[in-house]
Order: structure tokens, then sequence, then C-alpha cells
């Protein structure tokens, strides 16, 4: 559903735009106390969300899944790219430490999902718009996972190159494939009202 325009819709006496999403109305481009407040909650829920895994696919176990994509995504909807690029990077921080490499998977994986899908929407401000969005992302999301396996899971479990080649079609492809379909779904579901009660 289309959000309203703002050309023709103030409310009166209000400094803002009725559109609930827009970030202009909110100090974008400048770093107010409330802005970085709410910027903090956000990495604080995808840190902890990032702690929740379980597996998703039966084929592969060890393969975890875990929603704080879902709060990347949702970040950058309500506040902008910039949003979901900070949401992304400082969730996974407290990982680094004990997992590098997976974590650095992790962000380019939630960089790739969150900040085109961000663009977009924010370019077209619509649910059709954020649908548009998730589908960019999770194209792109999609890519990096695969090609940072090519990278990095020879390095992380000590195989080759040519056995990480022969896991996309029967395991990395349809885990990743399901994990973007499982953000983008639940996204699209509660990015709305989430959004609107944040910046209430």
């Amino acid at each position: 559903m289309p959000t309203r325009g703002t050309d023709s819709q103030h409310t009166t006496g209000s400094h803002h735009s009725v559109d609930p999403h827009s970030t202009k109305g909110d100090g974008e481009g400048r770093w107010s106390t409330r802005r970085i407040a709410i910027y903090a909650l956000f990495v604080a829920l995808a840190i902890v969300a990032s702690f929740i895994e379980f597996p998703i696919f039966p084929a592969a176990p060890y393969l975890k899944y875990d929603p704080s994509g879902i709060v990347s995504l949702i970040a950058g909807f309500a506040f902008g790219p910039m949003a979901a690029v900070l949401v992304s990077i400082l969730s996974w921080i407290p990982h680094m430490f004990a997992d590098p490499l997976g974590s650095i998977m992790a962000i380019a994986v939630a960089l790739g999902l969150s900040v085109p899908a961000s663009l977009l929407y924010r370019r077209f401000h619509s649910r059709i718009g954020a649908l548009y969005g998730i589908l960019l992302g999770s194209v792109c999301a999609l890519a990096i996972a695969l090609l940072g396996n090519l990278v990095i899971t020879p390095l992380y479990a000590n195989i080759s190159v040519s056995q990480v080649v022969a896991m996309i079609l029967p395991i990395l492809l349809p885990f990743n494939l399901l994990k973007l379909v499982i953000h983008g779904t639940v996204t699209f579901i509660i990015y709305k009202p989430v959004s609107m009660l944040v910046k209430r």
C-alpha cells in the first residue's frame, strides 16, 4: 500500500511530513541525541539477534540461521542506508574476537541485503518499493554469500575451493535462499508498524 505523498498533506503546525518513515524530518544528515539513541537501540537488538542461532536446513544442520538481518533491514527502511550500514557492521563486532572470518562474511551479507534494499525503498517509498528493495537486496546478498563462501570457507573449514564449489547447489544456495526468504518475509510484514512505533 503506497504511502501518501507529502506535497499535499501536512499536519497543521507540525514540523514533519505525515510520512511516518521519512528521515528528513528527523534530522537526516545530523547526529541528534535521539537519532544516536535509536541507532543504538537497533544495534543492541541486532547484537542480541545475532546470538540467536538455529538450523533451518536439514541437509546442513551445521549452518545456522540468525535473525539479525531483519533488524538491519528494518533500520534501513526506517532511517535510511546509513542506519543499515551501522547496524549491519556494529552488530557483529562482538563476534569478531571469537570468529573473525565468519563475522566478516556475516557483515558482508548483511550489507548486501540491507543497503540496496534501503536505497531502493528511499527512492520508491511504498509497499511495492519495499518489496522490490527486499528482492534487490536478496539478490545482492545471495551473490555475496556464494562468492564469499568461495573465498572464506576454504580458510574457515580448511577445505579446497573445489569442495566449496561442489557444495553450492546442494547446500549453500538453498540454505542462503531460505535464509533470505525468512528475512524478507518477516521484514515485509513487520517493518511498517515497527518503524512507526520507534519514530513515536
